[in-house]
């Protein structure tokens, strides 16, 4: 009897024509990027609410890397700024070849990034104070530091210096750029020498350090704010795991070069996630202004 009954209930459900009848014309296609999968645990997501909470996973808290674009859009009032020297490009001093020009290989990813270099300064409000931001590109051979990027950075401490605002780098980088070979490194010594003059101006340098940060810039600048501090999990070191581990000889430490390690052994102030970093970052410049 209950057989019978489930038999006439699931004549509802039977299919009147075989095979699929939407034409092609009428089928839809996903838009390309609506979906995004954490690069971590795989869930998906689409690419509006990862972009709502920050471009940070709300099953693992895992945070994606992303760029200056989406960090401007973080930090500054209602996401507006003005950005700084955004034609600053690099030459070729010392004539570079590898597997390609140097020249060509910057005219590629600037075309294919859409970027000058791997970094780029902007002034905006936050919290409806003037601040001055320089955040790097990884996408961009790699967030590497050449000539273009001390330039850009130098310039920006300048405005702050200027217009009295407290100023913040955001490093995700491989360390100097090889092309550039001694005019990279020189960048170590110009920035930080441009630091003390935003010290001098009583002005708050705050130095953020996302995955990954790595090579000249964590041996200089990005270890020399007024406060230190990174995203969760980061990668932060001069040399990579692997090559300290082949060095040595020995195996690392658990969570070795993690924010999480930095910060237990005093290189960080405090780690941040994503999602509270304006507000931490509002709240951080108000006690210096007090």
């Amino acid at each position: 009897m209950v057989d019978q009954e489930n038999k006439q209930s699931m004549s509802w459900f039977k299919r009147n024509k075989e095979g699929i009848t939407t034409s092609t014309s009428e089928k839809k296609e996903t838009p390309e990027g609506y979906w995004h999968k954490c690069s971590n645990c795989k869930t998906l997501f689409t690419a509006e609410d990862l972009e709502k909470n920050a471009w940070v996973c709300d099953r693992c808290s895992h945070h994606e890397r992303i760029g200056s674009e989406e960090y401007f859009s973080i930090i500054f009032d209602g996401g507006k700024y003005k950005e700084l020297d955004e034609m600053l490009s690099s030459g070729d001093p010392l004539n570079f070849e590898d597997t390609k020009k140097y020249v060509d290989r910057i005219k590629t990813t600037q075309k294919n990034t859409e970027l000058s270099d791997a970094i780029r300064t902007a002034v905006g409000k936050m919290d409806g104070n003037d601040f001055v931001v320089a955040a790097m590109d990884f996408a961009f051979i790699g967030g590497s530091m050449g000539s273009v990027m001390g330039e850009k950075i130098a310039r920006a401490i300048d405005h702050a210096i200027k217009i009295n605002a407290p100023f913040m780098i955001i490093s995700k980088s491989g360390g100097a750029r090889m092309m550039e070979a001694g005019f990279s490194l020189m960048q170590m010594a110009k920035v930080s020498g441009k630091l003390g003059q935003l010290s001098e101006a009583k002005l708050p340098y705050i130095s953020f350090l996302t995955d990954p940060t790595t090579g000249g810039v964590t041996a200089s600048f990005a270890m020399l704010g007024d406060i230190n501090i990174a995203e969760p999990e980061a990668l932060i070191g001069f040399a990579g795991p692997r090559v300290v581990k082949e060095t040595i000889g020995r195996d690392l430490p658990e969570g070795f070069q993690t924010s999480e390690f930095v910060l237990e052994h005093g290189f960080l102030d405090y780690i941040v996630v994503r999602t509270q970093l304006r507000d931490t970052l509002a709240l951080s410049l108000k006690l210096f202004r007090n």
